[in-house]
């Protein structure tokens, strides 16, 4: 604000604008990854996060700024796009990849909890300095980079091999049809299908109001508590032990219920809709975590109170993102799961991008009790959906032309 002399909300634009790069860079590079393998987009991608980070710091308008920060999360996107299917490339569908794939999706989570600790932090021992926060992404970038250098391909190249010998235009028309057909696929299934749209409307939700909670947390603590932006950063880290204990509940009830539905099976694979069990209790712990968030933030009151706040949250927001997406996995099945979940990520960061554009405004206006209601109320009126899906979901999947496993049970 102060360097290019542009507004707060103009500002915030710096965020909203990578996370649409996040949004919509997965729905090229997922279709790519078909023909061209995970590999060479893992290196083309890993160096332009290098590139256009560094380019975001030394940017000397704010034109520039923006345009490096979409890029970066445009091209640097295929970890989100490709990360899951790496994953099942290499330990498939069983229980041997299960920790590689928790610690896969604790990314999108733990990046923007971790993010504003860093950052407050990088700025303080570099005098205030923004641009250090972006140098530090590429200063990280930089040896992930190398180490992808040295990654072998673990497609299977199916698609290539077809067009192997069908020449360069080929190759170009077989791009734009598959990505013509991922990108229709997607918005059909979010359209027409029930449980595809409730759950992306619901996990978007959440993953969305993680980023309100963490830019109302600067306006929330300065003014009540007088935190300096170090102390606002380590006041997240509260929500990182939700994420923590989110993970050991999945796990436990993994272990417990949805063990013992696999017993009662007559195949040993229970119904996806036994998968739930984590979202339910997900539903609970979000509205708590916010309601407690926005009615225990007042002045003279103790500053842990308010932060512990972030545990319930954490706990909620994570186990219900990790429920609902292995539940639409085992739902589509390998067929039309990757177009749920693009649908679903796509979502996700769109609105993940929008929120923290109109969330000061509201804290401003509503005051800082009913502004935060208003994301618990949200939550109630969504707090249902897994429960729905519980009971109504074998149904759902029955009358779903794109679930074709569900017709045989």
């Amino acid at each position: 604000m102060a360097e290019f002399n542009v507004s707060r909300t103009e500002a915030v634009l710096s965020e909203t604008i990578y996370m649409l790069g996040l949004a919509f860079g997965p729905m090229i590079m997922a279709p790519l990854s078909e023909f061209i393998g995970r590999r060479w987009l893992y290196l083309v991608t890993s160096s332009s996060i290098v590139a256009f980070a560094g380019g975001s710091g030394a940017a000397r308008n704010f034109a520039t700024l923006l345009i490096c920060r979409f890029l970066c999360g445009f091209m640097g996107s295929a970890g989100i796009a490709i990360g899951a299917g790496t994953s099942l490339d290499v330990w498939g569908v069983g229980t041997a990849g299960g920790l590689a794939r928790l610690l896969f999706i604790c990314g999108p989570f733990l990046g923007p909890s971790m993010g504003p600790l860093a950052g407050a932090y990088v700025m303080h021992e570099h005098g205030g300095d923004w641009r250090w926060t972006q140098w530090t992404v590429a200063l990280i970038g930089a040896p992930i980079w190398i180490l992808i250098l040295f990654m072998k391909e673990t497609s299977d190249f199916r698609i290539q091999y077809e067009v192997k010998h069908s020449g360069r235009f080929g190759i170009v028309r077989l791009a734009l049809s598959t990505l013509k057909a991922a990108v229709l696929r997607s918005m059909t299934m979010l359209t027409t299908e029930a449980i595809a749209f409730s759950l992306t409307l619901y996990t978007g939700y959440a993953y969305a109001v993680i980023f309100s909670f963490f830019a109302s947390a600067t306006y929330v603590y300065s003014i009540d508590y007088d935190f300096n932006p170090r102390q606002i950063g380590l006041s997240f880290l509260s929500v990182a032990i939700g994420y923590g204990l989110a993970a050991v509940m999945y796990m436990t009830i993994d272990m417990t219920l949805y063990a013992r539905a696999a017993r009662q099976a007559p195949n040993g694979r229970p119904a996806p809709e036994h998968r739930l069990y984590a979202a339910m209790v997900g539903s609970i712990f979000l509205p708590i975590g916010l309601f407690w968030y926005a009615w225990e933030a007042h002045q003279g009151g103790h500053w842990t109170a308010v932060v512990a706040s972030g545990i319930p949250f954490g706990l909620g927001t994570f186990v219900l993102f990790l429920s609902s997406i292995i539940y639409l996995v085992e739902s589509y099945g390998a067929g039309a799961a990757a177009s749920a979940l693009a649908a679903n990520g796509s979502v996700r960061y769109l609105l993940g991008a929008v929120f923290p554009l109109f969330t000061i405004q509201m804290y401003e206006k509503l005051g800082i009790h009913w502004a935060g209601s208003v994301f618990g109320f949200l939550s109630l009126a969504l707090l249902p959906i897994p429960w729905i899906l519980f009971k109504f979901g074998p149904m759902l999947r029955k009358n779903s032309r794109f679930i074709e496993s569900a017709r045989k049970e």
